[in-house]
């Protein structure tokens, strides 16, 4: 699958500390072999996140983004990355 980030994913992965980058590259890798490794724990959510879908980073990091069609491809576009509690809480 490919992967794509929004601007402003990027600028929030860019202020994390090394060791939340390093877990989401790690994730990433497993995330473009497969989607659905329960690693991931990769699922659907709802309001006010209705559209988008989560994986686990770390145990209490999130990455959340949507799937896009571009030109028959489905596209993962990562769009916001956060804490459990910063996203949801």
């Amino acid at each position: 699958m490919t992967v794509r980030h929004a601007p402003e994913f990027v600028k929030k992965l860019e202020k994390l500390n090394v060791r939340i980058r390093k877990s989401f590259k790690e994730r990433i890798l497993i995330f473009q072999s497969n989607p659905n490794n329960s690693r991931l724990h990769n699922h659907e959510l709802r309001e006010p996140y209705q559209g988008l879908r989560s994986i686990d980073i770390t145990d209490d990091y999130r990455a959340l983004y949507s799937e896009k069609d571009e030109k028959g491809e489905v596209v993962a576009y990562f769009e916001t990355i956060g804490t459990h509690d910063e996203l949801y809480g």
